[in-house]
């Protein structure tokens, strides 16, 4: 493969579109191009709505089936009923506020114990001296996940991957380590798993031999 042509794969191999030997290849080019890296990066956000597309589309619905005549109705109808539910859940937090606020501080703390908090995990490789920093928030869709690798030992091509509690596994970034630089490197990516169903991360490299393992507590 040309050059040229590996820098036209940066989408494809983002997307996780290209086969399994072509997909190898690029990630060689990947080590050895910072620009083609910083741009693989750059397709998280495109990844991430892909994802919640797939995720919202059920199975039994063709990707490029077109909306029907009444679907503009029916989404008018349902913001509506949204609104009216917003305005109710409004109502009953003012409310709340009021109790919790007549009742003291001790109830003020308890009732924010249960919000939702970003979930933060460290962990440092003794073998292979690799430090990592994943902190994961929760969304509707999945978890948004921010990764920090410290890796001196580039350059290489390596991956976060979670492990949900099911077994399943997912890649949520990729990037090329650059070498010998002992600098941080912060990558971000999405799961179609929420943080409470991920039971452990992994930074592999491309030949799957593994880093570093986070488990959060």
């Amino acid at each position: 493969m040309r050059s040229l042509e590996r820098h036209r794969d940066v989408g494809a191999y983002a997307l996780g579109v290209l086969d399994e030997a072509e997909a190898f290849r690029f990630e060689d080019h990947l080590m050895e191009c910072p620009r083609c890296a910083a741009e693989v990066t750059e397709f998280g956000p495109t990844t991430r709505q892909l994802m919640l597309y797939r995720r919202a589309t059920p199975r039994t619905v063709h990707p490029f089936a077109g909306p029907g005549p009444r679907l503009l109705d029916r989404l008018l109808a349902e913001v509506a009923a949204r609104h009216r539910a917003a305005k109710r859940r409004l109502l009953y937090a003012v409310a709340a506020s009021l109790v919790v606020a007549l009742a003291g501080p001790a109830i003020a703390m308890t009732a924010g114990a249960g919000e939702d908090r970003p979930v933060q995990v460290t962990a440092t490789d003794e073998k292979s001296g690799v430090w990592a920093q994943v902190t994961t928030e929760n969304e509707v869709w999945g978890s948004e996940v921010e990764l920090k690798v410290k890796d001196a030992a580039g350059p290489r091509a390596c991956h976060l991957v979670v492990i949900g509690r099911d077994g399943s596994e997912q890649t949520v970034t990729s990037w090329s380590a650059p070498h010998h630089d002992a600098r941080p490197n912060t990558m971000k990516g999405a799961a179609a798993l929420h943080p409470d169903e991920i039971a452990r991360y992994e930074v592999r490299t491309k030949q799957g031999e593994l880093l570093v393992g986070l488990e959060p507590r």
